[in-house]
């Protein structure tokens, strides 16, 4: 049960860092997208009609023990935060008829399975990449494709909580929350996340699952060390720069980030009007013209990093 709870957890972290692909259409005239000199992955919230301060949090899903950090900064605005905000309610994931019935909801309908999308050579592919991670894909074979693409990224060998080599930031933060027995909560639901993947044909995930794991390799692997410098140097418009050019969601993007970003703005608002709050995103959320910092500015908040 424990590795069936990691590998939920795997994919709803993993997913918002999927999708986390800079929008190329601007939604202002005048750009309130970060600029390289603000470069930062805390942001304070303030203006408006706010009495208390909140905080904006650049995450990353996995990242090496050794590479992980906390500013002093970061760990002062969540002891200010009264509450702490994920992509998704992370407490609520430790429900366990929770995590059944998700479980339920990333199985394609009509009985479809991966051999009856995929041609055979295809298929061979992606069962040989799942056991070479450990992970029989017969295991798998009714769930939907996009499900096993988040998967075939994703490195459970060091578990989630940081026991392992690989640390999840936001069980890190989530654990801080409790001892200090914050209130949490999130910007969308995990149903609402594995819905969107029914607005896409199986047979293209299929299609996008085969083309991520032909990518797998030194180049990935080397793409994947890029990033951690670059989230370790706080370079999210760097970030925003090396994630364009990921085709990874082809025409899904407006469904899949711009709209969950602008879903996000009202609820971040009331949340704030309500208490002082600390909310932790994926970092690719933050940057570009409809990033989560410019929609803010649009909003009429004043959004500042902090170094």
């Amino acid at each position: 049960m424990k590795y069936f709870s990691s590998l939920l957890f795997a994919f709803l972290l993993g997913f918002g860092h999927l999708l986390a692909q800079p929008a190329t259409e601007a939604i202002a005239t005048k750009s309130h997208a970060p600029t390289a000199a603000e470069n930062a992955l805390l942001w304070r919230i303030s203006g408006k009609d706010l009495a208390t301060t909140s905080y904006l949090y650049g995450t990353i899903h996995m990242i090496g023990k050794n590479d992980f950090f906390l500013t002093d900064s970061t760990r002062s605005a969540i002891d200010r935060a009264k509450l702490v905000t994920f992509e998704i309610n992370m407490e609520d994931m430790m429900n366990l008829p929770a995590q059944m019935g998700l479980m339920m909801k990333s199985f394609m309908s009509g009985g479809q399975t991966l051999s009856d999308l995929l041609s055979k050579e295809d298929y061979a592919l992606v069962k040989a990449h799942f056991d070479k991670q450990g992970l029989p894909l017969f295991l798998f074979e009714r769930m939907k494709p996009m499900f096993l693409t988040v998967l075939a990224d994703t490195d459970l060998s060091g578990g989630l909580g940081g026991d392992g080599d690989m640390v999840s930031y936001e069980m890190k933060i989530m654990d801080i929350a409790q001892q200090q027995k914050k209130k949490m909560g999130g910007l969308e639901t995990a149903e609402y996340q594995m819905s969107m993947f029914d607005s896409i044909p199986y047979q293209e995930q299929a299609e996008m699952l085969v083309e991520s794991i032909k990518s797998t390799g030194t180049e990935e692997n080397g793409q994947f060390d890029d990033m951690v410098k670059l989230y370790k140097a706080q370079d999210i418009v760097g970030m925003v720069s090396m994630m364009g050019e990921d085709e990874s969601i082809g025409g899904h993007q407006d469904l899949l980030l711009n709209q969950r970003n602008r879903n996000w703005i009202p609820i971040m608002g009331e949340m704030m009007l309500a208490q002082p709050s600390f909310f932790a995103v994926g970092a690719g959320h933050l940057g570009g013209e409809n990033g989560v910092v410019s929609l803010l500015r649009n909003a009429g908040y004043t959004v500042e990093p902090v170094r």
